[in-house]
């Protein structure tokens, strides 16, 4: 069957079609013209016109009727050529469908041209939003990260703040970062973030046949879009999983990963090349954190060793760091403290006489009541305490115990003469704790207190003792007793 003729409107055809059609219009007009005139004057017979002259003059206006035609047909095949160049470009930036889908019913290349670039413009406009996007997104990606940084208490913060951003910027539903457990040669679930994730704190993925066993081969990130068939399933991820190894000195220290993409879209190589950079950062963090540690803890080791080297001096105060700071846990337990407070008092407790290695000797063994200057310099010994310990970011919490651990509810006591409210709890714990000791063992100018007398003196001080912290010291000796 013969296929039928396909119609096209005229403002829809190509250039070169209007040119034919408009050229043969106009190059009507002069050869009916002149016919016109050759009629009107045989007609009425004034001019006798020779037949080979009009012949010529006929011949010369259509020769420069298609001359014209010609090199104006010329002209626009540059004009057709150049759309088709650029719609040939413009095909390797749309595609070859959408290029089809916008020529559809329309063979005229302007049109075509135009709509093209109607639509690369939208693109474009698209693609603008987009990086705005991406922009603010970043910009918030760095200030929380930036703020995690600066405000940090510890690495667990930080690691579940860029778990968190970036599994929020990757779009996606959860996120995970996994470390290695050498001793059992497997990685473990440090930080979860999502529903799912979150629900599972105890995953162990081993290394070899494991999960992410290509991804510490390779030491690269990857996608990776199924399970592999010799592979057990993990708990609670879902292909497609975006990860990364987190390596540091060459040496894999744990694993990345982010997956349940929450739009259709899926994770391209820009974002793969941003979760490893993250992922080779956030191994560096670790790493510092834990020579930060070690540091600190060999600090606070030298700084507990002076302690005992300023009880030793004083045979009468030997063993009293370790009683108050027994007594503080003992109290605190009582009191239903977290395991966060539990932990800054027996600390405070260990150091909290540490400020008496700016006491002379003289001051410190002295068999006696002291003088008012020996008192004002026994006195710094809390202030002194504080300023030893307050370079070290990881005692700061400690600060305040150890400084006003002589404060009274009353206002009385020293160095700030703080009162009431102002005087923290753990402080109050710690100042009843010290005194009790205090009270019950052997000093140079009396003999210790038994327990039932001691509890009588921290009756007495009401007004500048907590009571329900010495209730509840009243009900740990009980049961140390029974």
């Amino acid at each position: 069957m013969a296929s039928r003729l396909k119609l096209t409107s005229f403002e829809n055809t190509s250039l070169l079609r209007k040119l034919t059609i408009f050229y043969f219009v106009i190059s009507i007009v002069p050869f009916g013209f002149l016919y016109y005139l050759y009629l009107q004057l045989q007609n009425t017979g004034h001019i006798e016109i020779d037949l080979r002259t009009f012949n010529s003059a006929l011949l010369w206006v259509g020769s420069g009727v298609f001359l014209g035609y010609f090199a104006m047909r010329h002209l626009v095949s540059k004009v057709t050529d150049i759309t088709r160049r650029n719609t040939e470009t413009l095909e390797q930036i749309l595609g070859v469908e959408k290029i089809r889908s916008l020529s559809s019913g329309n063979s005229n290349e302007i049109a075509i041209l135009a709509k093209s670039f109607n639509e690369i413009t939208s693109r474009l406009e698209e693609n603008i939003r987009n990086l705005e996007l991406a922009k603010k997104t970043l910009h918030s990606v760095l200030s929380r990260v930036g703020e995690g940084i600066s405000s940090m208490d510890n690495i667990d913060n930080f690691l579940h703040l860029i778990v968190e951003t970036m599994t929020e910027s990757l779009q996606s539903q959860a996120g995970a970062l996994f470390l290695i457990d050498e001793s059992r040669n497997e990685l473990y679930l440090k930080v979860a973030y999502g529903e799912t994730a979150a629900s599972s704190p105890q995953i162990r993925i081993p290394l070899e046949g494991g999960f992410f066993s290509s991804v510490i081969r390779s030491h690269k990130a990857e996608l990776i879009a199924s399970i592999p068939s010799n592979v057990n399933p993990s708990t609670f991820m879902r292909p497609p999983v975006i990860c990364s190894p987190m390596v540091l000195h060459d040496h894999v220290i744990g694993v990345m990963a982010v997956w349940s993409r929450k739009s259709d879209d899926e994770y391209d190589s820009e974002e793969l090349n941003l979760f490893y950079n993250l992922a080779l950062q956030t191994a560096v963090a670790i790493e510092n954190s834990r020579l930060n540690e070690d540091a600190e803890k060999t600090y606070f080791e030298t700084i507990s060793a002076l302690a005992l080297a300023v009880e030793a001096k004083d045979p009468y105060s030997r063993g009293h760091s370790d009683r108050v700071a027994r007594y503080c846990v003992q109290i605190g337990k009582e009191m239903s403290f977290t395991q966060s407070d539990l932990n800054i008092l027996r600390d405070a407790a260990k150091l909290h006489d540490l400020g008496k290695i700016g006491v002379t000797d003289a001051v410190l063994k002295k068999e006696g009541t002291l003088t008012n200057d020996e008192m004002e310099m026994m006195k710094r010994h809390s202030e002194i305490g504080e300023g030893i310990i307050k370079p070290i970011r990881s005692l700061k919490n400690l600060c305040d115990p150890i400084r006003h651990h002589h404060e009274k509810l009353d206002g009385s006591g020293y160095p700030d003469r703080i009162k009431g409210a102002d005087i923290s709890l753990l402080t109050r714990v710690l100042t009843v704790a010290d005194i009790y000791d205090a009270l019950t063992s052997e000093r140079s100018y009396r003999r210790a207190f038994t327990q039932q007398k001691a509890f009588e003196e921290l009756r007495k001080m009401k007004d500048q003792l907590d009571q329900h912290v010495v209730d509840a010291l009243a009900v740990v000796l009980q049961k140390n007793s029974s």
